[in-house]
């Protein structure tokens, strides 16, 4: 009877990690998904100036 305990832990064990994974790796498309309406080139808050319409907001 042990043994089948212990298999029955196993298939829920696999089937936890795999269900993690799957969890984790949706949590990283989210994550890396890109900015909407953000700016175009150079990172602004790295490089100090913000350009909008033509305009360039200094830091």
């Amino acid at each position: 009877m042990n043994k089948i305990l212990i298999e029955k832990n196993k298939k829920n064990a696999k089937k936890a990690i795999k269900e993690a994974k799957e969890r984790k790796r949706k949590e990283i498309i989210v994550l890396r998904t890109k900015e909407k309406n953000g700016p175009k080139g150079l990172e602004p808050t790295r490089y100090g100036d913000w350009e909008r319409k033509g305009i360039t907001y200094d830091f």
